[in-house]
């Protein structure tokens, strides 16, 4: 089973027990997969999904909300996809009416509102009807990667004003979700571990969470590892490619014969180098007589490259 698979089933089992929240996650859910239809003269509100699970979530959220039965039937086949999809189909003037009516969908001046895809404002008033919202958002038309390859969390909506409502309950939590045009759809995404976190902490998917904070402490470990470990062979490259470069311009100061009338403490460092081709700075001035400070032993160094350039090492073929 997929990440976003384990999520879902999670979400599934979340009990709605208020309901005005019942509401809201019937709001979304409508939203997500929903659609009104006339058949034969007569009105129906169908809503249509691949996953039995929420498809029967909708029907019993509809029959604890308002007495409102809907069987969950097999639609039709997928081929292109082999999947089956599921429906829960209203048909019954009555109890159409009192789903529009529980939406809002149905106005006082007893006008229908013919676009399902936008919730009503008063349902989403609470923080709790908030949180039930974006569940059942999720629960139609959300999924997630797994979070061991990258950190990617979506809902799919089908036009920007969907998309944009439920950016807006995402910003009530101080979630940053962004959107972007997919083929025919606005594609609401959230890409960063830690506001990911937080979308699974709002909808009620804690132990998905958990699971996610796991792999990001697992993840930021490795990171740092790496990071300590890059740090380290860098800061020993160019250790070694000092020495190597303060060895070279010795040599040369050598082979100008000028080495033995550079002054003592210049002699003893260049003699310690060359003897002590990989010692850091630290165990260099540690064999110092007496012992030097690191900058002092840096200071002698430079001082006997800066000699050999002056001399020509490095403006012929003396420098490898």
């Amino acid at each position: 089973m997929s990440f976003s698979s384990e999520v879902k089933k999670e979400l599934l089992a979340v009990p709605v027990r208020a309901r005005h929240c019942q509401l809201a996650e019937i709001a979304a859910m409508i939203s997500g997969c929903g659609r009104m239809h006339r058949q034969d003269g007569q009105l129906h509100v169908t809503f249509e999904t691949e996953n039995i699970q929420v498809a029967q979530r909708y029907a019993s959220l509809l029959k604890q909300a308002g007495g409102i039965t809907a069987a969950v039937t097999q639609a039709h086949p997928l081929p292109q996809k082999k999947k089956t999809s599921y429906a829960a189909d209203l048909a019954e003037e009555a109890s159409v009416q009192k789903l529009f009516q529980m939406l809002k969908i149905l106005g006082n001046d007893g006008h229908v509102r013919e676009n399902l895809t936008l919730a009503d404002g008063l349902l989403l008033q609470k923080s709790c009807c908030k949180r039930a919202f974006l569940r059942g958002a999720f629960l139609t038309a959300g999924s997630m990667s797994n979070p061991k390859k990258s950190y990617h969390f979506e809902i799919v909506c089908s036009s920007l004003e969907q998309a944009a409502q439920i950016q807006e309950q995402f910003g009530c939590f101080q979630l940053e979700a962004k959107t972007v045009s997919r083929k025919n759809h606005e594609v609401l995404y959230i890409k960063e571990g830690a506001q990911i976190v937080d979308a699974l902490n709002i909808m009620g998917a804690h132990t998905a969470l958990m699971d996610l904070e796991n792999v990001r402490i697992i993840k930021e470990m490795r990171n740092d590892i790496n990071r300590r470990v890059n740090c380290e062979t860098a800061n020993i490259n160019k250790t070694v490619h000092a020495a190597y470069r303060q060895q070279e311009a010795i040599r040369y100061l050598q082979k100008q014969g000028v080495l033995q009338s550079l002054p003592q403490q210049l002699q003893e460092m260049a003699q310690l180098r060359v003897e002590n081709p990989q010692a850091t700075i630290r165990e260099l001035s540690g064999l110092c007589s007496p012992p030097v400070g690191r900058s002092g032993v840096n200071h002698r160094l430079r001082r006997l490259e800066e000699l050999a350039e002056q001399m020509g090492y490095g403006k012929r073929d003396d420098h490898p």
